[in-house]
């Protein structure tokens, strides 16, 4: 890809290798050394034992990290005098891939020391003083701490009802069982509520809240994935906006299995997205880099080969598919309704997605998209995956949908080494979670939508703002809990509207913060309470992007809480003895009772779980899928009939009956497309937005891989080793003069943020990358200058989900 000339034809990203990567960032004057790619561990370094072993003064606790990347890791904590003095990660089994291997750390979880002893641990409790998000606060004792809650939770909830009473999303400990924070009707705060009459509840979340809705409607409920170790079966492996090597990138994780189950199968690695990851960085074999939010053009034009060049799977089609031709079309669909005649041109738009027609919209060279077409087509079992990047835009169910064709039109579905189109899955060892009651309250909104149903929550209804379990809801939101998440203003789309809601106390009237760190979230409380590490306290934490091994790790309280913290079920057992409910909530157990309470539960699941004495001594117990790998859709490829899936017609729904009549019922914003087919619409906002005259790059975020989200946000080693930087093409940067390095402001209308700028070939020409989680630190104009990307993300949802768009955002950059 030259980068001497700047031509009208240097948006269209042409192929790009490892080699011809590496000669292009020569040519740019930008000499990559090695350490510009990292691996999260390195394959060839033999089982833990470069630590002599514990000495008499000091004894080695199992603990764990629980935050919200996708795996869940052992963490091997040695203490002297009642001090972690170093972390290791799990030395257990022969680490041979093929059995119980290791599941490492990365170095995030390896650096759980710097936030125990983090100089932004939160010591006791504090109430608001100052105005919301300015941190003023003063030390008040527990009691008060207790009473002032109580006391409003029985006024708000005789003024106004449970319904104004909020469960905010956060997921700083979504790994552990007792302390989970995430989804809120599995947290303590939930079980607490619930004792109390019920409270509002939110669907969808920040991470998937657009794919989870698209593919219901092709699917059926949450679309499952085979497992990533089920590449080993493969031929080919396509990743749209799919990057474990930053996301989920411990020995627990994905890329662990990615990168093994390749060496077994040589299977061909293409990764599409707009810049080029860590999970490329050598180890691909080819990049494809693509204008965010154009997925579904890519594919609609890979059809059209796939199709034009008889290279679908006809009978797979008309066994298992609804929509494709008008033989499975159903009945209340329009003529030429159907998915192959919206290809082909024989639709109500009449235009044929041919490559040349998709090239122009996605940047990628019309003689690629032939190519990889045929590749994908010819290559079965391929391994088609998207990761949650493509679906985090304004038009993202949609492209959800779109990709996942690619595997139902070759057949790649239900078959070891294929895949559904979906994220990877996994296989799971059943284990109690605590159990939190029914809520009384059958009210939900979208998780990105609680902005505004503080500022106009009885404006909001069923079909123009998705509110659930009524038709609207009956009054705004007057008190939040805000518990192990960083949503109240950090991880929330446009900041400067949310700063402005939340300052207003006479809106929202109650902000109850529980973290353990001053985050930016935290500034926001009324009522400030500090929450125990996993270090600090006992449970169990569960896996979750685990491949074909699963395990559950037993996290011992490793010290005792520093300072005043208490732990969230002390906290809430404290609040329902106030709120007249506390044997409802306890059940007359302690928290280690509740612990082994579930253990034995477990026990009668799983046979094979250690009594609750071993397993705390052993610290992780893990166990091998019987099936082998985990096959997504498998039993429903063997015998449709028998195993039909949960859409309305037991099959894959190409076209959509439901989506047809949510179209034609729900009230929708100019530029939002709800289509029963996978269609290519561009969403608003887009690359082609009028308003690009103004804001002419297109700016996306991603997964950093110094955080999991904004926690370790504020650990000093990881901030060093992985600047916060503005990811920016040489073509770009020349034209606004800005050279590697320099401090560069990005704004739009909704804010402004200045950071540093990397100038890289790494990202397509004409987009901007910004990592997502940097902590917000706003001067007094408001100008962020810690790189906080939801400064200038929209608050605008999408259009089925009503979820966060973050990706779909319009910037302008020049040097500060």
């Amino acid at each position: 890809m030259s980068m001497k000339t700047e031509t009208p034809d240097a948006l269209l990203a042409a192929e790009v290798s490892r080699r011809g990567l590496m000669k292009t960032t020569a040519i740019g004057g930008l000499a990559m050394a090695s350490s510009a790619f990292t691996l999260p561990f390195s394959r060839i370094v033999n089982a833990a034992d470069t630590l002599a072993p514990a000495t008499a003064a000091e004894h080695v606790t199992w603990s764990a990290c629980t935050v919200n990347c996708g795996s869940r890791c052992p963490l091997r904590m040695h203490v002297v005098d009642g001090e972690i003095k170093y972390v290791e990660t799990d030395n257990t089994g022969d680490d041979n891939y093929d059995g119980l291997h290791q599941v490492r750390a990365c170095l995030r979880g390896r650096s759980m020391r710097r936030r125990v002893y983090n100089p932004d641990r939160l010591k006791y409790p504090m109430k608001r003083v100052g105005k919301r998000g300015e941190g003023k606060f003063e030390r008040i004792s527990w009691e008060e701490a207790f009473d002032t809650i109580a006391d409003n939770m029985k006024r708000l909830i005789k003024d106004y009802g449970n319904e104004s009473i909020y469960l905010n999303y956060g997921t700083g400990t979504l790994g552990g069982t007792l302390t989970r924070s995430w989804p809120p009707g599995k947290t303590l705060i939930a079980r607490l509520m619930n004792c109390c009459g019920g409270y509002l509840n939110h669907y969808g979340d920040y991470s998937s809240a657009q794919i989870a809705a698209g593919l219901n409607y092709t699917y059926g409920g949450w679309a499952d994935g085979n497992s990533p170790s089920d590449i080993e079966n493969s031929k080919l492996v396509v990743l749209f906006g799919n990057n474990p090597g930053e996301t989920r990138m411990s020995g627990g994780g994905v890329t662990y299995y990615l990168e093994q189950a390749r060496q077994k199968s040589n299977a061909r690695m293409i990764i599409v997205d707009p810049r080029y990851t860590d999970t490329g960085a050598g180890r691909e074999d080819e990049w494809i880099p693509i204008r965010p939010g154009t997925d579904a053009a890519l594919v609609s034009a890979l059809a059209w080969v796939m199709i034009t060049e008889n290279l679908v799977d006809q009978p797979f089609l008309d066994k298992y598919c609804v929509g494709y031709d008008e033989k499975t079309l159903p009945k209340s669909a329009p003529a030429n309704g159907h998915y192959k005649a919206y290809i082909l041109g024989q639709g109500n738009d009449a235009t044929a997605k041919t490559p040349e027609w998709a090239s122009t919209i996605t940047g990628i060279p019309a003689d690629r998209i032939v190519k990889l077409a045929r590749e994908i087509a010819s290559a079965k079992p391929a391994y088609i995956s998207q990761g949650w990047g493509p679906q985090r835009h304004a038009n993202g169910e949609i492209v959800t949908r779109a990709i996942s064709m690619l595997s139902i039109l070759t057949g790649n579905v239900g078959i070891h080494g294929g895949n559904s189109g979906a994220r990877e899955g996994s296989y799971e060892v059943p284990f109690e979670r605590m159990p939190t009651f029914d809520n009384p309250v059958e009210t939900s909104i979208s998780m990105f939508m609680w902005t505004d149903a503080i500022v106009r929550g009885p404006e909001m209804t069923a079909l123009r703002d998705g509110v659930r379990g009524k038709d609207k809801l009956d009054v705004p939101i007057k008190m939040i809990w805000n518990y192990a998440g960083n949503c109240l203003i950090n991880q929330h789309s446009e900041i400067n509207r949310t700063h402005e809601i939340l300052q207003d106390d006479k809106k929202c009237e109650m902000i109850v913060v529980i973290d353990c760190h001053m985050t930016s979230s935290a500034k926001y409380a009324d009522i400030l309470l500090p929450d125990c590490t996993a270090s600090e306290q006992m449970d169990f934490a569960l896996d979750a992007s685990c491949g074909n091994m699963s395990y559950v790790i037993f996290t011992d309280q490793v010290i005792k809480p520093r300072f005043e913290c208490k732990t969230i079920y002390d906290m809430t057992t404290e609040l329902a003895k106030r709120m007249g409910v506390e044997q409802k909530f306890t059940e007359g157990r302690t928290q280690e009772g509740w612990m082994r309470h579930l253990h034995e539960l477990s026990r009668q699941a799983v046979p094979e779980l250690p009594d609750f004495d071993t397993f705390r001594k052993q610290g992780i117990f893990k166990q091998r899928d019987p099936e082998g790998h985990h096959v997504a859709y498998k039993a429903f490829r063997e015998d449709p009939q028998a195993n039909p899936l949960t859409t309305p017609s037991g099959k894959i729904e190409i076209y959509s009956e439901e989506l047809a009549k949510i179209a034609a019922t729900w009230e929708l914003p100019e530029g939002d497309v709800i289509d029963p087919l996978p269609i290519y619409t561009p969403g608003f906002e887009n690359y082609n937005d009028p308003l690009a005259e103004k804001f002419p790059l297109q700016m996306t975020g991603f997964h950093y891989k110094a955080r999991v989200h904004s926690t370790y946000g504020n650990v000093d080693v990881l901030k060093a080793a992985c600047r916060q930087e503005m990811w920016i093409n040489p073509l770009d940067a020349k034209k606004r003069g800005i050279a590697n390095g320099d401090r560069v402001r990005i704004f739009n209308d909704r804010g402004e943020v200045h950071i540093e700028a990397k100038v890289t070939p790494r990202m397509m020409p004409g987009i901007v990358a910004l990592g997502e989680g940097a902590w917000y630190d706003p001067d007094t104009k408001r100008i962020d200058q810690a790189g906080c990307i939801n400064v200038l993300t929209t608050q605008r949802p999408s259009p089925l989900a009503k979820g966060n768009p973050s990706h779909t955002n319009l910037v302008q950059v020049e040097k500060v």
